[in-house]
């Protein structure tokens, strides 16, 4: 079963639509189930600011059983792109982030090198 989506703005563009399908397959891949999620969206300022003038933002909600988040993006497809990310992050850092993480700063080193007797 696919994600639910909702919109108070009109729906989702063409091409999100296109795309959807491939994040669903990608969630899946992931241990995700896209029946789970719901996305809304909404708009991001109120109508009575700028009537004369569509949206400049839009609020994506994203719920996920209980929980949910929400992301002020531009249009669909930067929402898509920052959803997509999400669904496939790796749980714990990669190796590279360890490596780094591990390693002293430069702060560190200058004072451990300080420290040292002549």
């Amino acid at each position: 079963m696919p994600i639910t989506l909702q919109s108070t703005v009109g729906g989702f563009s063409a091409e999100f639509m296109r795309k959807l399908p491939g994040v669903e397959q990608a969630m899946i891949a992931h241990g995700l189930e896209p029946s789970e999620f719901v996305i809304s969206k909404d708009r991001a300022t109120p109508a009575a600011m700028v009537p004369f003038v569509g949206p400049f933002f839009y609020d994506y909600t994203v719920f996920i059983g209980e929980e949910s988040f929400t992301v002020t993006e531009p249009n669909d497809m930067v929402f898509m792109d920052y959803f997509y990310q999400r669904c496939i992050a790796e749980d714990g850092p990669s190796p590279e982030e360890e490596r780094r993480a591990r390693r002293p700063g430069l702060i560190n080193r200058l004072f451990r090198w300080m420290a040292q007797p002549i």
